[in-house]
């Protein structure tokens, strides 16, 4: 009996890892059809229609509206994680009612956010004006940080301790 109990705990637990980090019921909304350049060349085309994007913090201000983060967007993996930070389609705005403290939401986090495209911002990006979509976000998910371990040069076994640095 204690066995079947186990193992019951371990598949929920595998399963429950493999899970999306955005509700089903909010994903059954997206417009599945909708690509983010699609979006980007006609933003205002497309307003009201929900999607799903993810990608890395750029930049992050509280304002009177909540707090508004531009994101540098990548696709996303089977669970909604950002992936290849290296490839891109452009950058976009999300922006969230409620306070979000920017110490938490900053630059290289990844992020991901489901929400309505709401209007578009062009804005100077550099030396060029940028036109951002802006989605008015209902769920989003910030992700753990990565860690990386460096040991120096050579063979070594790692014993469970080390030096890290916090992407």
């Amino acid at each position: 009996m204690r066995k079947y109990l186990v193992l019951a705990v371990l598949v929920a637990l595998m399963m429950t890892g493999c899970a999306h980090v955005i509700s089903e019921e909010m994903r059954r909304q997206v417009a599945q059809e909708l690509t983010f350049r699609e979006v980007t060349r006609e933003p205002i085309k497309y307003q009201g229609k929900f999607v799903l994007w993810g990608g890395v913090i750029v930049k992050c201000t509280n304002t009177r509206e909540g707090t508004q983060i531009e994101v540098f967007q990548t696709a996303l993996g089977s669970r909604g994680k950002p992936k290849d930070i290296d490839v891109s389609q452009g950058r976009f705005f999300v922006l969230h009612p409620e306070y979000l403290d920017c110490s938490i939401y900053r630059k290289g986090r990844k992020i991901t956010v489901i929400g309505e495209i709401s209007v578009q911002k062009t804005l100077p990006l550099d030396e060029i004006e940028y036109t951002y979509p802006l989605i008015s976000a209902t769920e989003i998910h910030l992700w753990e940080r990565e860690r990386v371990y460096w040991a120096g040069p050579g063979w070594h076994f790692h014993l469970g301790f080390g030096f890290y640095h916090e992407l």
